[in-house]
Formats: C-alpha cells, sequence, structure tokens
C-alpha cells in the first residue's frame, strides 16, 4: 500500500542530507556548488510537500513551478516565491561551462549568493517540516 507520508519523509530526509553537504561546501568556498545544492535541497522539499500532500509522482526540477503547483493548497509556499525564483536561476550555470556567456561556474558565483541560497533553502525545508511534523 503505497504511504505518501513515508515517501515525504524520504524526500525531506535527503533534502536536509544536501543541505548539510552545502553546508560543507560554503566553509570549503565551493560557492557555485552551494548554490546548486541549494537549489536541489529546495527542490527536494518542495517535492517532500506534494507527497505529503498525497501526490504518487512528483515531477519537475522548477522550484518555483513546483511553489506554484502547491501555493494554493499550502499558502506558506506562496512567501517563498521569489526565493524559488532566485534558486531556480542555479540550476544550470553553477554546473556547466556552457551554461554561463563565458568564464567557469566556479569562478561566478560568490560567498554571498551562497549564503542567500543557503538561507532561502532552509525556509523551505523549516516549512517541509513543519507541515509534516502538523501531520
Amino acid at each position: 500500500m503505497w504511504d505518501s507520508r513515508a515517501e515525504a519523509d524520504r524526500w525531506l530526509r535527503q533534502a536536509e542530507n544536501d543541505l548539510e553537504f552545502a553546508r560543507l561546501g560554503l566553509r570549503e568556498g565551493f560557492f557555485a556548488q552551494v548554490c546548486f545544492l541549494a537549489q536541489q535541497s529546495a527542490e527536494k522539499a518542495v517535492q517532500a510537500v506534494g507527497y505529503l500532500l498525497g501526490e504518487r509522482t512528483v515531477l519537475g526540477h522548477s522550484v518555483a513551478v513546483l511553489v506554484d503547483r502547491y501555493s494554493e493548497r499550502v499558502p506558506g509556499l506562496a512567501d517563498l516565491r521569489d526565493e524559488a525564483g532566485i534558486l531556480d536561476q542555479y540550476y544550470i550555470p553553477t554546473r556547466y561551462p556552457n551554461g554561463l556567456p563565458g568564464g567557469f561556474p566556479f569562478m561566478a558565483f560568490n560567498e554571498e549568493q551562497a549564503s542567500n541560497a543557503l538561507a532561502a533553502t532552509e525556509r523551505f525545508l523549516r516549512l517541509a517540516s513543519e507541515l509534516m511534523a502538523a501531520g
């Protein structure tokens, strides 16, 4: 029997683990990778929300699209729409040199961007955790 709550927990726990690894990256100066992991962690947190709402399959890599999909049923998500858009900007250019007009991803992103990305992601995880705790 399908257990959407257990699936939500799996996605949220992975999001938390990704966030922990991103924190290590911030301390070590891997800012592009931190920005990418922040986007991935937020994505997984919102996917966890989708599973918690009873979805059997949650597809998509855009945090903003996922937020829009669930914000009617989870009003707190709407408050994170701007952060979702910022995090989505880190999905491709943080990983691939051809995702930027020139240069290298590891040289294009800075500590402030990485710190801000982590702070935004923490808000997504906090919301997902609160929803899980509420039942």
